[in-house]
């Protein structure tokens, strides 16, 4: 699910963790917030999309798609579409707008997926690792489902900056959590998100079987530069999220390719 707050900006605040993440709540709130807000649309959603460059054709899951923005833009161009998510309510916003172009699968990412083995080209995870205690489980099924050649493209809260919501300041070199309210047209919601520094992060990739292709801190679309000034010059000069391209080696073993 994407995420519409500049982590920048975040303060973290005493939401009951028990309570947390129940997107069914906010589901409608969160994606008219979303839709066209500067950090989803000119900045998260873009800079995913240019990593995943020409992409008619190809087979591609999106884990944690929410309401469906980013399938969405990959069905537009040509893409094979499948999108997950735990949220049953971010599912019907998702089909409302995909109507029957995307298969869609209730699933939550901590738990086996329900795909055969190498059955996509490309998993695309906007800002959902982050939601993620351990990313062993859930790398190794992404993994298992992506042919042999195949990529995972994912953002995440950049670990820097989530390092600096609280204070005192947390250790760095932990796992930890942290929980905030965020508001959508009134409404609040408790979140509960998980930081790991950067070297835990490539760790995790490359214990689960992906080689590092890229590391990205993109700028935002100049587009956003004229509905969007003081935003826009935010994003263009601090550090906010962090964008991956993992693969898994074109000889690896055990695909039915």
């Amino acid at each position: 699910m994407e995420r519409e707050t500049n982590v920048a900006e975040s303060v973290a605040l005493p939401a009951d963790p028990t309570q947390a993440n129940d997107c069914d709540s906010f589901a409608e709130a969160y994606s008219a917030e979303t839709e066209n807000s500067l950090v989803n649309a000119y900045y998260a959603r873009p800079a995913m999309l240019a990593l995943a460059g020409d992409v008619a054709c190809r087979r591609i899951l999106d884990a944690g798609c929410g309401s469906g923005p980013l399938s969405a833009a990959l069905r537009d161009r040509g893409a094979v579409v499948t999108g997950v998510d735990a949220s049953a309510g971010m599912l019907a916003l998702a089909r409302r707008r995909l109507g029957n172009d995307v298969a869609l699968h209730l699933a939550d990412l901590s738990d086996p997926l329900p795909f055969d083995d190498g059955a996509f080209d490309d998993v695309v995870a906007s800002l959902v690792l982050h939601y993620l205690e351990d990313w062993g489980p859930t790398l190794a099924e992404i993994r298992r489902v992506l042919r042999p050649g195949g990529r995972l493209i994912a953002s995440v809260d950049h670990p820097f900056v989530a390092y600096t919501i609280q204070d005192p300041r947390p250790d760095y070199f932990a796992t930890t959590s942290y929980t905030f309210d965020w508001t959508f047209n009134g409404q609040s919601a408790p979140m509960r998100f998980w930081r790991r520094p950067l070297h835990a992060m490539t760790d995790a990739f490359t214990t689960a079987g992906f080689c590092l292709a890229v590391i990205s801190e993109p700028q935002p679309d100049p587009a956003a530069r004229e509905p969007f000034p003081d935003g826009f010059h935010d994003l263009s000069t601090k550090t906010n999220f962090l964008f991956f391209v993992v693969e898994v080696p074109p000889s690896a073993a055990g695909s039915d390719e």
